[in-house]
């Protein structure tokens, strides 16, 4: 398998540090994008990105601007509408390289799930697949996880700081102008443009993205779906085991999709 890594430009002309995995004989092409505040290098974030590898997809994996990577930007400008910008950008980018080919996989995590099954309701003629895992659904649902307390204090302050628990001894702080950005956004207000495949996975300890969110946004999608709830993981996969379930999960649902949209 040959990896290679660039830097590309986004809209904004900001840097976007970019892998790229080939195996040979590849069958087809995969994005792989990470949560708020990830960064491609993270466990979960490379378990996607090997299943899809094994399985002969060309995959593509990358840091947004504004997050903890190696990209452009800082964490505390970080929304939904500049981390799928970044998206479109990225594959815009790699439309126009020899190896691109339609329809391709793209699985997200979290921001980069719903970031992911947006590009898919824009673009479904070119989805084969689509896995948004612990996805945010709605910007209204996401915050309805975080006490009244939390949501007027980031008001009141301006700012929601919190600790990493991907990179320890990093310290999280986001402006409040990400909340009046995400609430714009709502997977399940044009929920018949998803026509491809989808498949969602969850832990029954993420208290961000929970299991009765995906449960909402599975019961109302109308074309070929699968929900997994992976016993005793948090939001941010990390544990060996969770991970194993995962790369078998994915596996199983790679290998099952159609040779053709």
């Amino acid at each position: 398998m040959k990896k290679t890594k660039f830097f590309i430009k986004n809209r904004k002309k900001q840097k976007i540090a970019v892998i790229i995995e080939k195996p040979k004989n590849p069958i087809g092409l995969a994005f792989v994008m990470h949560g708020l505040g990830g960064f491609k290098e993270q466990p979960h974030i490379q378990t996607f990105a090997k299943v899809c590898t094994k399985n002969k997809y060309i995959t593509i994996r990358f840091d947004t601007t504004n997050t903890f990577g190696e990209s452009d930007g800082n964490y505390e400008n970080a929304t939904v509408t500049n981390y799928y910008q970044d998206l479109e950008d990225v594959i815009k980018w790699t439309s126009k390289q020899k190896f691109y080919q339609e329809p391709f996989i793209l699985i997200g995590h979290s921001l980069g799930g719903i970031s992911t099954a947006l590009y898919a309701q824009k673009y479904p003629n070119k989805i084969k697949g689509l896995a948004p895992i612990s996805t945010v659904v709605s910007g209204t649902l996401s915050f309805e996880t975080k006490s009244k307390s939390q949501m007027m204090e980031w008001k009141k302050t301006g700012w929601y700081i919190k600790e990493s628990t991907s990179k320890p001894g990093t310290t999280k702080k986001l402006k409040y102008s990400h909340i009046t950005d995400r609430i714009k956004y709502n997977l399940l207000s044009q929920i018949n443009k998803f026509s491809m495949p989808i498949l969602l996975i969850v832990g029954t300890k993420d208290t961000s993205t929970p299991p009765k969110h995906q449960r909402i946004l599975f019961n109302k999608l109308k074309t070929n779906k699968e929900l997994h709830i992976i016993k005793n993981a948090p939001h941010t996969f990390q544990d060996k085991n969770h991970l194993k379930q995962i790369y078998k999960i994915m596996d199983e649902w790679l290998k099952r999709l159609p040779t053709t949209n």
